[in-house]
This record gives C-alpha cells, structure tokens and sequence, in this order.
C-alpha cells in the first residue's frame, strides 16, 4: 500500500525543525512543550506513524517510531524525536554538544500489510529489496528495519538474518520458523 499523498516540502521542513528543536530540548533536560495539532496543516493534523532516525557522520546515533498510526503525525514526531534521543536502548542519551552533529531523518509509513509466504524462499522472492520495510513477528518478540536499511544489507538473506538477530533470536530463524511478516513503505526525507 503506498501512501495516498506525499507532504509538502513546507511540512517536510516544519516536521524537521520540530525534531531538531524537540531534541536540542530533550538534551538539555528541558521539558517539551505541548503542541496544538490545530496550529498545523491538515495533513500534519492527520493520524500519522513516524520513525525519527539520528546519524552523525552516517552512524546510527539512535532511532524510534511507531508501526500503527495512533496520533496527528505532528505530535507522532516530537514523541519519537524526543525518544530516538533520550529513550533508544542501544545508545546512551544525546549530549547537548552531539546536537549540531546530528543529522535528522523522519519517515512517514504507511500502514502495515501481511506478506503471506509458503516458506523461506518463497519469502525472499517475495520481498522488494529498497522499498519494503519488514516487521517480523515471533509470539510477543518482534523486529522491523526501515527501506532505508536495504542501503546496508542489500541481499534478503542478510537483511532477515540481522532482522532476526534485532528480535533476539538466532540469525537463521527465518529459515527453520516461519514468522508473521508484514511489509510497508516510507516517505521517507532529511535535513539538507
């Protein structure tokens, strides 16, 4: 399913400002203001799912979104912006000095559709390497990583052996288990 519009740059650009602005906050331990999603464009106003994803010199400095839109995706972002921050398990927070380093990139997803498979070649076949995101499910564990993570692990086999290693599970579970799966899409767009 891709998505029915993409925004405007003007939207692009407010959404970024917002997670700059929300993290260089959450750094200096500064509470977050609330936002009125009335004070925005109707498309920010919509429910939206979201990803915030930090870099610095193009290395994951930390990343957190929401699968299922739940919230005006103006305030889907500032809760991630302010999570890929302080709350991504796999970092220690962002310092107040690591701001300006940071590069910030959002994306925009599109709901989540169930990717049937007989088995694990099947599923290989299946998937569209640089436009699907995947979720993989295992009873309570699951696991996603974005498109943008084909650019990294281009080859199926790796991309679900590191997606399973991200679930906790043995790189080759996908092969021996069959999983629930789900696709998606992103719009995906970052600071200049």
């Amino acid at each position: 399913m891709e998505l029915e519009q993409t925004l405007c740059e003007a939207d692009r650009k407010t959404l970024l400002d917002l997670a700059r602005h929300t993290i260089q906050q959450t750094a200096a331990g500064q509470r977050l203001p609330r936002l009125n999603p009335a004070d925005y464009s109707e498309d920010l106003q919509r429910d939206g799912a979201s990803f915030v994803t930090l870099t610095i010199d193009e290395q994951l400095r930390g990343c957190i979104g929401a699968l299922e839109a739940y919230q005006p995706l103006v305030l889907d972002v500032q809760e991630h912006a302010a999570a890929a921050a302080s709350e991504d398990y796999r970092f220690r927070p962002v310092r107040p000095e690591e701001v300006p380093l940071l590069q910030i990139e959002i994306s925009r997803l599109t709901p989540t559709q169930p990717l049937l498979y007989e088995d694990w070649q099947d599923l290989i076949d299946q998937l569209r390497p640089g436009l699907d995101g995947v979720l993989i499910r295992d009873g309570v564990r699951r696991a996603t990583f974005l498109p943008q993570v084909w650019e990294k692990l281009p080859d199926p086999r790796n991309f679900l052996d590191h997606l399973c290693v991200k679930m906790g599970a043995p790189s080759d579970y996908w092969r021996i288990h069959k999983l629930d799966v789900s696709i998606y899409q992103v719009e995906e767009f970052k600071e200049e």
